[in-house]
C-alpha cells in the first residue's frame, strides 16, 4: 500500500510539532517552521505511515527522504520508503540522518546501506547559559563585541518581533543581501531564496507561533532574528541579520534573543554554516557545545529490493 503522502501545510504543524516534542532529536530540519517556510523550495511533503511521521522532498531534482520519526521499531516503515523510492524510478536517498538514526537503519536492514557525512549541512548546537550570558574567557571576544554596542549606541532598544515589523526586516534583509552580495556574487540565488523563506514566515507568523526579536537605534531596525522549537529542550535560530554597518550588532541580538526565550531551552540550535568558511568561522567563534553531524543515506545496491 502506497505511503499516504501529501504536501507540508499550517494545517500539519500540531501533528509535526507534537511527534517531535519529546524526541531526543535536535535536528533544525524537523522544526516545523523551517519545513512550512522553504516548502517553496523543496516540494515538502509528509505522511504518517505505521505511527511514524515521515518526509520526502526534491533536493537538486532528486527525490529524498528524512529519517522516520517514531518510537517503535523501523521494520515496516523503512522497507515502505524504499518501496516509494523505487515506484517512482528513483534511487533511494535519505538526507540530514542523525547518529542516532543511522544505528537504527543499521539494525532495521544491516549491512544494506551505506553513509557518508557531509560537514556543510551540520548543525551547531549550543549551551544556552553560555550564549545567554556570553560569559567565560573563551567567550570574551563576544561579549565585548556586545558590550561595545551598547557603549556606542546607548539609545538602542530591543523587543520582540511582531508582525507590524514585517517591512523593516524585509527591508533590513535587502540591505544585507546587497552588502554580501558585493562580496559574494555567486550567493545571490541563495539570498534570494532565503528571503522568500523570511516572506513565507512573515506572512503566516501568528499561525506559525514563531518568536523573534529586532533591535533598534534611534527608533530605526538594526537587526532582526526569530526561530521556533525543535523539541522540549531546544530551540532552532532559524534567522539572524543586522546593519554590518552597525558594530556589535549581531553579538548584542544573539545574547538579548536568547535570554528572552523560555528557560526550559537548554540548548540553542543556530543550523549549519552550508561550507561558507566565514560563516563557519562565526559559528565556531561561540564555542557550540555540539556539533550535530548528518549523514547522507544511500543502498549499497541502487534500485535493488
Amino acid at each position: 500500500m502506497p505511503i499516504p503522502f501529501h504536501p507540508l501545510d499550517l494545517t500539519d504543524m500540531a501533528s509535526v510539532r507534537q511527534r517531535v516534542k519529546d524526541t531526543e532529536c535536535r535536528n533544525c530540519d524537523l522544526n516545523f517552521l523551517n519545513l512550512f517556510s522553504w516548502r517553496f523550495l523543496y516540494d515538502t511533503e509528509i505522511a504518517i505511515h505505521n505511527d511514524h511521521l515521515l518526509f520526502r522532498f526534491k533536493a537538486d531534482g532528486h527525490r529524498a527522504y528524512l529519517a522516520p520519526v517514531g518510537e517503535s521499531d523501523w521494520k515496516d516503515v523503512v522497507p515502505a520508503l524504499l518501496d516509494d523510492a523505487a515506484r517512482d524510478g528513483h534511487p533511494f536517498l535519505m538526507l540530514g540522518v542523525c547518529e542516532h538514526s543511522l544505528k537504527k537503519l543499521e539494525e532495521t536492514m544491516p549491512g544494506y546501506f551505506y553513509a557518508n557525512a557531509d560537514r556543510r549541512y551540520t548543525d551547531y548546537i549550543y549551551d544556552r547559559q553560555s550564549l545567554a550570558t556570553l560569559a567565560g574567557k573563551k567567550l570574551q571576544p563576544k561579549r565585548n563585541f556586545a558590550n561595545r554596542f551598547a557603549r556606542l549606541y546607548p539609545n538602542h532598544t530591543y523587543a520582540s518581533l511582531t508582525p507590524e515589523d514585517i517591512e523593516e526586516c524585509l527591508e533590513l534583509h535587502a540591505t544585507w543581501t546587497e552588502a554580501k552580495g558585493k562580496e559574494d556574487d555567486a550567493g545571490r540565488d541563495t539570498y534570494e531564496a532565503e528571503r522568500k523563506s523570511l516572506l513565507r514566515v512573515m506572512e503566516h507568523w501568528n499561525e506559525l507561533d514563531a518568536c523573534g526579536g529586532v533591535l533598534r537605534v534611534n527608533g530605526q531596525m538594526v537587526a532582526f532574528t526569530y526561530g521556533a522549537p525543535v523539541n522540549h529542550d531546544t530551540f532552532d535560530v532559524c534567522m539572524e541579520k543586522a546593519d554590518t554597518n552597525c558594530e556589535g550588532a549581531f553579538a548584542f541580538i544573539n545574547r538579548s534573543f536568547v535570554q528572552s526565550l523560555p528557560e526550559k531551552f537548554i540548548y540553542i540550535n543556530r543550523e549549519d554554516d552550508l561550507g561558507i568558511p566565514g560563516l563557519r568561522q562565526s559559528k565556531l567563534s561561540y564555542h557550540p557545545s555540539l556539533l550535530l553531524h548528518k549523514y547522507t543515506v544511500m543502498t549499497r545496491h541502487p534500485m535493488q529490493g
